[in-house]
């Protein structure tokens, strides 16, 4: 590949990013985006995004149910490297799926030098959900990644490059080293990454990747998606902006009523009387200075209206990023009974949302759906048994000793205690992992004195989601049965002329 070649494709991934749609469905939860919801508004010329997070242990459970309709394996048989897939599929794929009551075979948890079993599922499991929402969808396809969650970031994206991924969104942290990583993974060069360590401003861990070691002659010189940064302030946009070497394709803009993980508020954290935190002018970004950044940008957090895109459009953007109106349709991988009782509880206005400050494990204030049956209830979180058998937002960290360890504020006490945690961080906590996943419907079954539980779910979702609910809910049904929507009906009422809103 010449010089000349190189440059070229780089600039690949930027033109990607200016021809993205105006509507981009945010890459959701764990097993909420999937590859069913993000080809649904593929075919609506939306783009359609699936979530990374988690996505290998997604397909593993997937395969341990005997993969339902056989999609897994539709897609796995498009992988370049087919012993691999006889490799995963042996381990974790069992025909006509599990008794209902054994529990789901083990997935690893991601270490600074992981097994290679883990790092063959990961590249597949991203290949495999690309794939699957590629598959007659004629719209660009993306993936979102959390930043704080490192160590699997380099096979994740290079499974999702291999699946034909034609654009990356991370957020939850700063992707300063993300552009590069997925230059270097789209010529199937291997590539070195650097893991922070708490408590260290200069301590880090490094972590490896190559492509030859996982696939078998592995395709070189790829297409090269575009990477858009979730951000939420001008500041960070700015940064990234500066070096050729840090620069994205475009930017997401995420204001704190957005879903999921948000930005902790700038400067002192000052909490309302409901515990939450407060947010003030600070967190407000300037659009005005994004935008002379000259990159595209979308805004999202309450953005799911008419009104709401056009004046995103106003603004400068090129349109704009919703997650939670498209997490109540049901192409979307919520857990479909759960996902009723949601919309329901938020059609009749009984549903708060809860930004808590603690309950991630990641430091990053949460917001939590208050809902019966899942860990937002005290009774629920006390009586569930902790257990971190996942590890996603683990950090490593030196304990007392001085060895390096990981740890998460969510684990069993006494052992992130004993790893040098101090006990005081682990109140409150929540175990997002294990929550999320059984909010997707792959709660893991754990086995107690006198039987077996199901781990709880924990369902997060964005501030405006009771007026998506009515709204939409009135449009589709002026009578007020509505009891479900699909991703058509939401980008129908999306794209209708803002005064024919009201």
């Amino acid at each position: 590949m010449t010089l000349t070649a190189e440059l070229s494709s780089e600039f690949q991934s930027k033109a990607v990013a200016e021809d993205l749609p105006k509507i981009i469905q945010g890459g959701m939860g764990v097993g909420i985006s999937r590859w069913q919801l993000a080809r649904a508004v593929g075919q609506l010329e939306c783009l359609g995004v699936v979530s990374g997070t988690a996505i290998e242990v997604v397909h593993a459970r997937t395969l341990g149910l005997g993969d339902p309709g056989g999609h897994l394996l539709r897609a796995y048989s498009h992988f370049p490297d087919q012993e691999l897939v006889q490799r995963v599929l042996g381990r974790w794929y069992i025909k006509g799926g599990k008794s209902p009551k054994a529990r789901f075979k083990s997935v690893p948890m991601f270490k600074v030098e992981s097994s290679k079993w883990l790092l063959e599922l990961t590249v597949l499991a991203n290949f495999g959900e690309v794939w699957l929402a590629k598959e007659d969808n004629p719209s660009p396809v993306g993936i979102n990644y959390l930043e704080k969650i490192h160590i699997p970031t380099a096979p994740s994206i290079y499974g999702a490059i291999l699946g034909g991924v034609d654009a990356v969104t991370m957020g939850a942290g700063i992707p300063a080293k993300i552009p590069d990583l997925i230059r270097s993974l789209s010529r199937g060069k291997p590539v070195t990454y650097s893991v922070p360590v708490e408590g260290s401003e200069a301590e880090f861990a490094r972590v490896n990747f190559d492509p030859c070691k996982i696939v078998s002659a592995p395709p070189k010189n790829l297409k090269i998606p575009a990477f858009l940064a979730i951000v939420s302030s001008h500041v960070l946009a700015i940064y990234l902006a500066k070096d050729q070497e840090t620069i994205p394709d475009g930017f997401i803009v995420e204001a704190p009523s957005a879903g999921g993980h948000n930005a902790p508020p700038r400067g002192r954290l000052s909490l309302d009387e409901a515990g939450q935190p407060i947010y003030g002018d600070r967190d407000n970004p300037d659009l005005k200075k994004i935008k002379e950044l000259g990159l595209p940008f979308w805004l999202a957090g309450t953005r799911a209206s008419p009104e709401a895109i056009a004046e995103s459009l106003e603004q400068g953007a090129k349109g704009v990023q919703i997650g939670t109106a498209f997490a109540l349709c049901k192409e979307s991988g919520m857990e479909p009974n759960l996902r009723h009782k949601l919309f329901m509880k938020a059609v009749e206005g009984d549903l708060t949302v809860m930004t808590d400050p603690v309950a991630s494990p990641s430091g990053y204030p949460f917001k939590v759906a208050n809902m019966e049956g899942t860990l937002s209830e005290d009774e629920i979180l006390n009586s569930r048994q902790r257990k971190c058998d996942l590890g996603y937002l683990r950090v490593l960290a030196r304990a007392d000793s001085g060895v390096l360890v990981m740890r998460c504020p969510s684990e069993e006490e006494q052992l992130y205690e004993a790893k040098g945690g101090a006990i005081e961080n682990t109140v409150g906590r929540k175990c997002l992992c294990n929550g999320l996943l059984a909010t997707a419907g792959f709660g893991q079954i754990r086995e107690v004195p006198g039987g077996t539980y199901v781990e709880p779910p924990i369902v997060t979702i964005g501030d405006d989601v009771v007026r998506i609910a009515k709204t939409i809910g009135e449009k589709i049904d002026p009578d007020g049965s509505c009891e479900v929507y699909s991703a058509s009906d939401l980008v129908k009422y999306l794209l209708t002329e803002p005064n024919q809103e009201k």
